[in-house]
């Protein structure tokens, strides 16, 4: 199998570590095609490749194993998290198997309690008919994290912040914790590396769901593995190749060309969710707000001192119940109702019924993922027409339980 990391004429970089995070984001891995003088990747859109001889072949042989155009990708999204090496996958969820593929039959997972459902459920019922056991607990209490770790706990997965409560886990503390031979893993999706780069913190890997903040369009699907150890990463690619849960090379051109205005877009996130953030906090139908960017969060110090901004998702409790919650998310315009986020327009959703459906009731009544909480990903319009639409959600629900109230 080639070695996708190796260099190839097309694909090498002339950025320097000290580069910002911008100049990387849009020339990683994208040097003008010498060939042809191109300056952006094209797209390899090729199941196979002529070899020159047989077995000797031009650093390709077949999509699945390696393709230049994802090979761009993987070195651009590396780059930005401060790894050497990067696996691209088909989806998110590919990427998370990806992540676990050093696990056997008889290891342990220490994973976050409140992550995202697909998460839990590949945890619970994929891993769980490999005799893969997992331990679930709060990953922002170390001592939680300490007591859950067992002598063969091989993986501790973490989400910070996680989904949809937006609390924060304690990357070099948990780090601190790790025995010999076990790996942290952290799914930085929620910030993106410009906001927070874990193994500059002691993660040994970084997942990401592509389909998020990184391409930013709402649509590709994808996702990507990214370690600075190389034996994890041979691991990681042999299970990409054998399993072929690989991006096509236009979803992996979609993605390289999403991610080169990262930087531009996660500030305008950032800046609308603190101002929707500070709009709802100060709203007295709304009871409850999780953003990491506002002083009364719990775990705002921390995400000062770890992260370099605080993303774009704000999650809420309106006042009024389940009812009034599924009403006010049926009612905004700007905020279309569905699930998956980071893309430029804002989502609104009903995390218990949408995208945490696979959690048992109870677990998510215990965790605190109820009927009333709201999930909202801010996007990047007009912060003034986003706050309106809000509003005006806000006080038709308010006005129809109130007929509804009188009526009894």
């Amino acid at each position: 199998m080639p070695n996708q990391q190796s260099g190839h004429s097309l694909l090498s970089t002339r950025c320097r570590p000290t580069d910002g995070f911008a100049t990387r984001a849009i020339r990683s891995g994208q040097d003008p095609c010498p060939l042809t003088g191109a300056t952006i990747p094209p797209i390899y859109q090729t199941a196979t490749f002529t070899q020159d001889a047989v077995g000797v072949m031009k650093s390709f042989d077949y999509s699945r194993t390696g393709n230049p155009t994802r090979l761009a990708l993987e070195r651009q999204l590396a780059d930005l998290e401060g790894g050497r090496f990067g696996v691209a996958f088909g989806s998110g969820m590919a990427a998370v198997a990806g992540a676990c593929a050093s696990l056997m039959l008889g290891d342990h997972v220490v994973a976050t309690s409140d992550l995202y459902g697909g998460t839990y459920r590949f945890f619970v019922d994929v891993l769980g008919r490999y005799g893969i056991s997992t331990t679930f607990a709060d990953t922002s209490d170390l001592a939680a994290v300490k007591a859950a770790i067992r002598p063969n706990t091989r993986l501790i997965w973490v989400e910070t912040p996680t989904n949809p409560l937006l609390r924060l886990a304690d990357i070099a503390g948990i780090a601190a914790l790790k025995h010999h031979g076990q790996i942290l893993a952290v799914d930085n999706t929620f910030c993106s590396p410009f906001f927070q780069t874990p193994l500059a913190f002691g993660a040994d890997v970084v997942v990401h769901s592509t389909t998020k903040y990184i391409n930013g369009h709402s649509d590709v699907i994808g996702g990507i593995v990214i370690t600075n150890d190389e034996r994890l990463h041979e691991r990681i690619a042999f299970h990409q190749n054998a399993v072929g849960a690989v991006p096509g090379p236009q979803d992996a051109y979609l993605t390289l060309r999403g991610t080169k205005t990262l930087a531009l877009r996660m500030r305008e996130h950032e800046r609308n969710a603190t101002a929707v953030a500070k709009y709802l906090e100060a709203h007295e139908d709304v009871s409850a707000v999780f953003y990491p960017g506002l002083p009364s969060h719990r775990d705002h110090e921390l995400a000062c001192k770890q992260q370099r901004g605080f993303g774009g998702v704000v999650s809420f409790r309106v006042r009024g119940g389940a009812e009034r919650a599924h009403a006010f998310a049926a009612r905004t315009r700007l905020f279309n109702l569905a699930v998956s986020l980071g893309g430029v327009e804002s989502l609104i959703c009903i995390p218990a019924h949408m995208t945490h459906c696979s959690v048992p009731e109870a677990r998510k009544n215990q965790l605190g993922i109820t009927d009333d909480l709201v999930r909202l990903s801010v996007g990047v319009e007009d912060i003034d027409d986003l706050i309106a639409d809000l509003e005006t959600a806000l006080n038709t629900t308010a006005e129809e339980a109130f007929a509804y109230t009188s009526a009894d």
